[in-house]
């Protein structure tokens, strides 16, 4: 097969796809008029977030067998046209499911234990010992909302730690085992000391996260994002916050993650957001590791073969 690679990836895919016998045209570079203007002489293509796959784009690729995601997220593809032209859609979960959940305890333990307060006082000559004692994870409950590659993954993480952990997902059933409990959504509001969410963007789950929802939570909680910026927005973080409904928010996505391109209540929103000390950012890289990037490689050209593997 004839593949397009329009984003930049590891150098390693280019020769496991030839291995295979692919054709593979690399093209980090490419704009998305001149991806409209060749997509047609493709069979394949493996992206990443540079360009949307609308059906304007999908109407134009009539070669196309497959989309490969090197990622997670679908929420930038037209699946509903892919499934009526019958393309294949393969993404990389897998590849990056250990890089997001050791992230996401990362970013836990280190506000918890106000590791980034503590390092820039003792830079400046600071020693605040009690201004700077953390939490305890040993205790804590912790829901998880969506279990599939990345709730799962970060509940190995968490098997260490002594916490009891609650996962709801609405579209899995019968997940639970000796450590982690399957419950409903209302069983995690009604326990969670602290909040991971592992959900896809979609239109139930954009905007999911309103002051009444989290108002809805039996007790203040710390919420983890490394999800979909989308699902909460910085007005419903910055009211949680200031009602003490959170106690903290670890964010490794945001409603809107082109700095330039704010809003000017966004840019009020986000700029109070930042000085708070119980908030901690990272710029989208849970699932950004030098090891996941290989992986992600190694879970894509894997399922193209298998799905190809007569061609």
């Amino acid at each position: 097969m004839k593949i397009l690679i329009i984003d930049e990836m590891h150098e390693s895919i280019i020769p496991m796809l030839q291995k295979g016998g692919h054709e593979v045209i690399y093209s980090p570079l490419i704009t998305r008029d001149e991806i409209l203007d060749t997509v047609s002489e493709f069979d394949g293509l493996i992206i990443r977030s540079k360009t949307p796959m609308d059906r304007d784009l999908l109407r134009r690729a009539t070669n196309l067998k497959f989309i490969g995601r090197a990622g997670a997220g679908l929420d930038k593809i037209d699946l509903e046209y892919m499934a009526e032209k019958d393309i294949k859609l393969f993404h990389a979960a897998k590849g990056n499911r250990d890089a997001v959940a050791e992230h996401a305890i990362g970013m836990l333990l280190a506000l918890f234990n106000k590791v980034g307060k503590a390092d820039q006082e003792v830079r400046k000559g600071i020693w605040d010992r009690e201004g700077n004692r953390g939490h305890e994870l040993m205790g804590k409950t912790v829901g998880i909302m969506g279990y599939g590659n990345m709730g799962k993954s970060f509940a190995q993480r968490l098997r260490g730690f002594k916490v009891d952990i609650l996962a709801f997902d609405k579209y899995k059933m019968d997940f639970g085992d000796d450590f982690v409990r399957e419950v409903m959504w209302e069983k995690v509001k009604a326990e969670a000391d602290i909040l991971s969410i592992h959900v896809p963007l979609t239109p139930e789950t954009r905007d999911f996260f309103t002051l009444k929802e989290l108002k809805s939570f039996a007790k203040p909680f710390w919420l983890i994002n490394t999800a979909r910026g989308e699902v909460i927005n910085f007005r419903t973080l910055n009211e949680g916050l200031d009602e003490g409904i959170l106690r903290g928010a670890l964010l490794d996505v945001l409603e809107n993650e082109k700095f330039q391109k704010f809003t000017p209540e966004q840019k009020a929103e986000f700029e109070k957001l930042a000085a708070r000390e119980n908030v901690l950012f990272s710029p989208h890289v849970a699932g950004w590791t030098y090891e996941s990037y290989e992986k992600i490689n190694k879970v894509l050209v894997k399922r193209i073969k298998k799905e190809f593997k007569d061609l």
